[in-house]
């Protein structure tokens, strides 16, 4: 099995071993209420590195979400960089409690993959785009057309994690990363997408269509 499909990802198990071997050592030595305490801990870590399939929305036009979480704010924005020109920008808040594996929106070959280290201010607030510790992942569709991925790390986040490299084939709803412990992803697409989501609206990575591409 691919080690992006495991049921925990592997990225977790740095936290969730130590904590397990304390429950145990507390429980083996009758300090119950210890004990109980690291065994929540286990469970709500265990919890955020879960990893659940996904049912990938057959439409060929389908930009899904990468991420679990809620609309923040969707908008057209004048991109220069790894894009450039106007594109339809759809931001998407993780607490910790969403699922925080990280999908691609669309088919196409990642042509661009680029960290910047940065600050950590809450992952809700529009100064974390501009500010925030970034990893921007860039897929080239098919037919020349670009849609770009900024992982951004939160207030409680300190890692990025990004399983894809430059060069790579990827497809619609591929597992490609994830952030620790509170998050933002987002999305830039081409100008003309139709999209499907509204602000406010929660959305499940892989599965809920963002927009349409004409």
């Amino acid at each position: 099995m691919d080690f992006r499909e495991s049921p925990v990802v592997l990225e977790g198990f740095v936290f969730i071993a130590p904590l397990l071997a304390l429950t145990l050592l507390f429980a083996y030595f009758g300090i119950i209420w210890v004990s109980v305490f690291f065994f929540a801990a286990t469970f709500f870590t265990a919890n955020f590195f879960r990893n659940p399939e996904r049912s990938i929305p057959g439409d060929e036009n389908a930009i899904v979400s990468p991420a679990d979480g809620k609309v923040l704010k969707i908008e057209d924005v004048e991109m220069s960089g790894l894009i450039n020109g106007t594109f339809r920008k759809v931001s998407i808040f993780m607490n910790i409690f969403n699922v925080h594996v990280n999908r691609v929106p669309y088919r196409g070959t990642v042509t661009a993959i680029e960290y910047r280290a940065g600050k950590f201010f809450s992952a809700d607030l529009d100064k974390a785009s501009v500010f925030n510790e970034r990893n921007s992942v860039l897929v080239t569709t098919d037919d020349g057309r670009s849609i770009l991925t900024i992982q951004i790390a939160g207030l409680v986040a300190r890692r990025i994690v990004c399983w894809v490299n430059e060069g790579m084939d990827v497809a619609r709803g591929e597992r490609f990363g994830l952030i620790r412990f509170g998050s933002r992803l987002e999305v830039f697409m081409p100008l003309d997408t139709e999209v499907s989501v509204a602000e406010g609206e929660k959305v499940t990575a892989g599965e809920t269509i963002l927009g349409r591409l004409s």
